[in-house]
């Protein structure tokens, strides 16, 4: 996640710059609401198995060091405050994954020890168990068969719902995952022209003179940190969901808006500029982003491949 901000006063609103601006808002809302997905689907299944924490961890580190980038380069509070929140979303969804993986493994400590009920069952006499079906003739077989049949309708009247869920399911998602992203996308927009008419956000120039880059120096080397770190932490993701051969657990939206908000921030910076000086400053963000991009088309046709493990997936 990286931060794009800019300082200007007084500059006419070009196409290519109003378009920088909208692109790099669109990001910011992407990437202010990209963990919710995943929050919500450990949530939903108690449990936090289909996310990797070596890609939760790597991908904290990289968020520590876009802060530190930050703060070094002395960007404006709003640049900060957006590091520290990516930061503090990373937290959160690490802990609510510790705390999944730490029940559920107590959980099954306890399956394992408890005593096998079946096997005392199975080695209770047999004229024990004839006794405790002893009734009037016929009751215990008119109780079982009724029951029976109770049985058979309650299971046909769950698989019909099964099925009608299991039918509508993926079209859900899909109805869901436009709205969200629609939604995003507007948000950012709106963002954009309100900073814009405020006056909070200003056409940027271009040449913000040399003096910048001696300055900004060490924080150049917290993002290419920050970028070896994010392009390093979908690996780990993209080897579980293979070794697993499924994508279970995993939120599609997540993916989703991490895609949208990496592409469009590399667009925001383009669209302000294609100098060669300002591509190089702003280098170590374009591949940390960019890149991560070729990362994301993977999983997703692992969600592609491995979607009869979770049809609610399926691109």
């Amino acid at each position: 996640m990286a931060t794009l901000v800019g300082l200007a006063e007084g500059l006419p609103l070009t196409p290519h710059e109003a378009l920088s601006g909208i692109f790099g808002s669109v990001s910011l809302a992407s990437w202010i609401f990209l963990l919710v997905p995943q929050l919500i689907e450990n949530y939903k299944q108690g449990a936090a198995d289909g996310i990797s924490l070596a890609f939760l961890t790597v991908w904290f580190i990289g968020d520590i060091t876009n802060l530190a980038g930050a703060v070094w380069a002395g960007l404006v509070p709003t640049a900060i405050v957006l590091a520290v929140y990516f930061c503090f979303s990373d937290l959160i969804l690490i802990t609510q994954c510790l705390y999944y993986n730490f029940i559920n493994a107590r959980k099954s400590r306890k399956e394992i020890t408890r005593p096998n009920q079946t096997q005392d069952s199975a080695e209770q006499p047999l004229l024990g168990r004839r006794d405790s079906s002893i009734g009037l003739p016929g009751s215990h077989r008119r109780r079982s068969s009724a029951a029976s049949r109770q049985h058979r309708a309650s299971l046909a009247r769950t698989d019909s719902l099964t099925s009608i869920v299991e039918e509508d399911s993926p079209s859900n998602e899909w109805a869901k995952n436009i709205i969200s992203i629609l939604a995003v996308c507007a948000a950012g927009t709106a963002g954009w022209a309100i900073a814009w008419k405020t006056e909070v956000w200003t056409p940027t120039p271009v040449d913000d003179g040399a003096g910048g880059t001696d300055m900004a120096l060490g924080a150049q080397i917290l993002g290419y940190a920050s970028a070896i770190c994010y392009l390093g932490a979908r690996i780990p993701q993209i080897m579980k969901n293979y070794k697993d051969k499924s994508c279970e657990g995993l939120s599609l939206l997540f993916f989703i808006l991490s895609l949208i908000g990496n592409a469009t921030f590399g667009a925001a910076i383009l669209f302000h500029s294609v100098e060669k000086e300002y591509f190089l400053t702003n280098l170590p963000w374009l591949l940390g982003s960019l890149g991560t991009m070729i990362e994301d088309a993977t999983i997703f046709v692992q969600f592609r491949i491995y979607g009869n493990q979770s049809p609610s997936a399926i691109l």
